[in-house]
C-alpha cells in the first residue's frame, strides 16, 4: 500500500478510563467506560469514536460513488451505530449498523449506491469478514 496519510494517537492512563490524544492535538480526549458496562460514562468511549470515523468514512464514499453515477446525494446522511458485545471465547466483539438517508433519490438506486459505497469506503473494508455490518438505506 502507498500511504496517503497516517494518522497517530497515544493512549496513556488506564486506557478505557484513562486519555488519548492526537499526535497533532486536535483531538485530547477524556475516555471512561459507559455507564452500560459498569463505568462512569463521564468520558468518551472508542466506540463512540468509531462511529464517528466509520459515519464520515462511509458518507464521503457514498458522495464519491454518487458523483461518479451523477446521483443526486445532497441532504444525504450517514448515522452509525457501534455496539461492542462479549463472544464465547471470553473476549470482546464489535457490530455496526449503518443507517444511510438518501431523499433524493428511489429506494432501489440508494440501496445500490449504499452497497458500492460499502465496497469503497476504508473502514468497510477493513471489517469485511471481522465484525457484522448491516446497511440500512431510510427514505426520510
Amino acid at each position: 500500500m502507498k500511504s496517503l496519510y497516517t494518522a497517530e494517537a497515544l493512549s496513556s492512563g488506564d486506557g478505557r478510563d484513562g486519555a488519548a490524544r492526537t499526535s497533532d492535538g486536535r483531538l485530547d480526549l477524556a475516555f471512561a467506560v459507559p455507564v452500560e458496562m459498569g463505568g462512569s460514562g463521564d468520558g468518551t468511549n472508542p466506540e463512540q469514536l468509531f462511529a464517528l470515523g466509520y459515519a464520515a468514512c462511509f458518507h464521503s464514499a457514498l458522495r464519491a460513488v454518487a458523483r461518479r453515477e451523477g446521483a443526486d446525494v445532497s441532504d444525504s446522511a450517514v448515522g452509525s451505530r457501534v455496539s461492542i458485545g462479549s463472544n464465547d471465547e471470553g473476549g470482546f466483539v464489535l457490530a455496526v449498523e449503518l443507517e444511510i438517508t438518501l431523499p433524493h433519490l428511489p429506494h432501489e438506486e440508494a440501496q445500490k449506491l449504499a452497497e458500492k459505497a460499502h465496497t469503497v469506503c476504508p473502514y468497510s473494508n477493513a471489517t469485511r469478514g471481522n465484525i457484522d455490518v448491516v446497511l440500512t438505506v431510510t427514505d426520510d
